[in-house]
């Protein structure tokens, strides 16, 4: 009797023993399982906010190249290439023209009568480039070079007597006078400035002062197209001469603003050297979340596995 009790107590604690082990195991497999899960669902929602990033970095690469920002830079010069200046006279007459410097005009002397004309000056006749039919007669002068010594060049006209209620010379301003000279057309230079270019007015009985400014706007083809800008200040001419007179004195000065060129173009700010950068970042996280998805998914394969044989091993141990 005692051998068998003896027995019975040995064999106690081992079935025990045999029954805690594998609810010991399943349990570490079950945690196992549960990390490798929330790890497989992390690296998935990784991957989801990866993709979103390449969708949006798509994105914003094809509104930036829909949608360019423009860009403005100064360039500082000493001398302008001269510009052309084309009046349009009608009945007017030019009495003299003369450079001046330092923004500096000395008093009139006989005004109203034929004085110095110092510029040079072409003359020129084409036909409308909006007509095709009207002849138009050009006086074409050259402009202020020396911005540095504040150079300005000023024109006096005289119109004799008009039948109209207000009285104007027009004008326009194109990039380069030396283009005009050395233009085999001339007509057709001056029919494409006049299509190009804008045409101003200044009038009768006043001294008009153009400041003027140069604005270079490059295209996306590559060409380049030049604008002018102006700022105007008219002050009223004081006829002292002692007869009352019928006719019209016209005064204009034209003087460059500033030595600056202002170039305008527009400019693309998608790099597309950093967009392939971020996107190669991009796949390889979602290149290593796949590979640690597919890792881990084998290996939870592999525990279930393990775990099936273990227990059918149990099982069959029991029976």
């Amino acid at each position: 009797m005692e051998v068998h009790e003896d027995a019975s107590s040995v064999i106690l604690p081992d079935s025990e023993l045999g029954t805690t082990a594998p609810s010991l195991r399943f349990s570490k497999t079950c945690l196992k399982n549960v990390f490798s899960v929330i790890l497989l669902f992390i690296y998935l929602l990784l991957m989801a906010v990866a993709v979103f990033l390449v969708y949006q970095t798509i994105s914003d690469f094809r509104e930036k190249l829909k949608h360019p920002v423009m860009s403005v830079s100064y360039k500082e010069v000493s001398l302008y290439d001269a510009p052309g200046i084309a009046f349009y006279p009608g009945k007017a007459r030019l009495l003299s023209c003369k450079h001046h410097y330092y923004d500096h005009i000395p008093p009139l002397i006989n005004p109203g009568q034929p004085g110095d004309i110092e510029c040079t000056t072409r003359r020129i006749n084409y036909t409308d480039p909006f007509t095709n039919q009207t002849m138009k007669y050009a006086l074409v002068v050259q402009g202020p070079r020396d911005v540095k010594k504040k150079e300005l060049v000023f024109l006096q006209f005289h119109l004799n007597e008009t039948d109209q209620d207000f009285s104007a010379i027009d004008y326009l301003l194109f990039s380069s006078f030396q283009e005009f000279i050395n233009s085999p057309e001339k007509a057709e230079f001056m029919k494409d400035c006049e299509s190009s270019y804008s045409s101003w007015k200044f009038s009768g009985g006043f001294r008009t002062w153009v400041k003027m400014s140069l604005v270079k706007t490059k295209e996306e083809d590559g060409s380049e197209t030049v604008e002018f800008k102006q700022e105007t200040s008219v002050v009223n001419y004081i006829d002292q001469r002692t007869q009352p007179r019928s006719d019209q004195l016209f005064f204009v000065v034209f003087e460059w603003k500033d030595p600056f060129i202002q170039t305008v173009q527009d400019i693309i700010t998608a790099n597309p050297w950093n967009m392939i950068a971020l996107l190669c970042g991009i796949f390889l996280a979602l290149f290593k979340a796949a590979d640690f998805a597919k890792l881990s998914v084998k290996w939870m394969i592999k525990i279930r596995k393990r775990h099936l044989k273990r227990r059918s091993q149990v099982m069959n141990h029991i029976n």
